[in-house]
């Protein structure tokens, strides 16, 4: 056994290996087996909140990212971002997201968008905890 750093191309060959079993075991009900759907908010030509999500295979959503600048948050930039990725997962037959979040994050923002708490991660980062959360649509 001979144990190596993998390159960009080795990750790509080790991630198809891993998506056509995924296929042969529960067959994919999206025509395209991952959709972006990655959205921003502009001010003065300056990108001021994004939301990045991949639309995965059976219909399920995983927001990797929502952010807004510190001068732009309580404005209702993230709940229009999120509001518009639902939409636009909804309108390709989305039926689940799922996201993550730590507890020095957005974790009381998610709850009242009406995302539920599935799983915690403690002390990751040390002393902290990682929350993953999912809301049915």
């Amino acid at each position: 056994m001979n144990i190596t750093e993998c390159d960009k191309d080795d990750v790509g060959v080790i991630a198809d290996a891993l998506i056509k079993f995924n296929a042969e075991q529960v067959p994919f009900t999206q025509s395209d087996s991952f959709i972006n759907l990655n959205y921003k908010i502009e001010e003065k030509g300056e990108i001021v909140a994004g939301i990045i999500g991949c639309l995965n295979c059976w219909g399920c959503l995983h927001i990797s990212i929502l952010f807004v600048t510190e001068s732009h948050r309580g404005k209702g930039n993230g709940r229009e971002l999120l509001r518009k990725i639902e939409s636009e997962a909804k309108s390709l037959s989305c039926h689940i997201i799922h996201l993550d979040t730590f507890d020095f994050q957005a974790k009381g923002f998610y709850l009242r968008e009406g995302y539920e708490v599935f799983g915690e991660l403690g002390n990751c980062p040390k002393n902290h905890t990682l929350f993953y959360l999912k809301k049915e649509i």
